[in-house]
């Protein structure tokens, strides 16, 4: 079932959705050789709580931080660790969601460490473009299955694939909550998209096999092949004007117009 929002109830996903951008902000200025992943976890919990917000993932389903932390080949869920030292050349995907006043807000990025390699450099970009090529189709009268085509097409016409397992997602009262929105499929199937429909799009794309592996801890998934691997995520709103995109700090991009994105 998909719950469909009041403008008063997308006011306060933006109010939780702007302290998560404000926070990744801060944490893409932190990043850099010889910080460690525990230590950008200790930050977001601290910004967060500053704000008068609760990091959303903490305890969500047992995971014990506030923030995902994955580096280079590590998908999502890539947990803090005071021995994670971030290295000149890598990449780490920073997923990061609060709740406030009972509405939850949820983004990721990925950020390179230092200088990375042109190919870092190109999956992180084309990952980026999917996202924004798939909320370009979250409009009113599309199908749900038009935003998973084109973020698949954009990513595999550069040659990359992406993650089956892990998928978009409904979001407000719960951080979670349905439908689930594939970042792979044929357009033009599953339900219509209606003003007041919240989504949470996260395109998950691996520079080689789309196959994943859990490590043991339980948590955080890797490409199969140990290959790169980059994730970036709005939460936006589907309103009469276009897709709205309410975890953006940039006002000029709030009501995303393809036209103004060059992919």
């Amino acid at each position: 079932m998909i719950t469909l929002k009041s403008q008063e109830e997308i006011e306060k996903i933006r109010r939780a959705c702007l302290i998560v951008a404000e926070v990744l902000e801060r944490l893409k200025e932190e990043v850099k050789p010889g910080i460690t992943t525990w230590d950008l976890n200790r930050l977001s919990e601290e910004l967060a709580r500053k704000k008068k917000a609760t990091p959303a993932f903490k305890g969500y389903k047992g995971y014990p931080y506030a923030l995902c932390t994955s580096i280079n080949e590590e998908i999502v869920h890539g947990m803090p660790s005071k021995k994670r030292v971030l290295k000149e050349g890598d990449i780490i995907s920073l997923d990061f969601g609060v709740v406030v006043d009972g509405f939850y807000g949820d983004a990721a990025i990925t950020v390179p460490v230092g200088k990375i390699s042109e190919r870092a450099e190109r999956l992180c970009r084309v990952t980026r473009e999917s996202l924004y090529c798939g909320i370009a189709e979250a409009k009113v009268g599309n199908r749900l299955s038009d935003i998973s085509h084109a973020i698949q097409v954009r990513a595999e016409m550069e040659g990359f694939s992406v993650v089956r397992e892990f998928v978009g997602h409904g979001i407000g009262r719960s951080l979670h909550e349905g439908p689930q929105i594939p970042n792979y499929g044929p357009p033009g199937r599953g339900p219509r998209l209606k003003a007041g429909m919240v989504f949470a799009i996260e395109p998950m794309i691996n520079e080689g096999t789309h196959q994943i592996e859990i490590l043991p801890d339980g948590w955080t998934a890797v490409t199969k092949d140990r290959r790169l691997s980059a994730h970036f995520e709005h939460t936006i709103a589907i309103t009469p004007r276009g897709p709205e995109i309410l975890s953006s700090l940039n006002e000029e991009a709030v009501f995303f117009d393809k036209s103004n994105y060059r992919v």
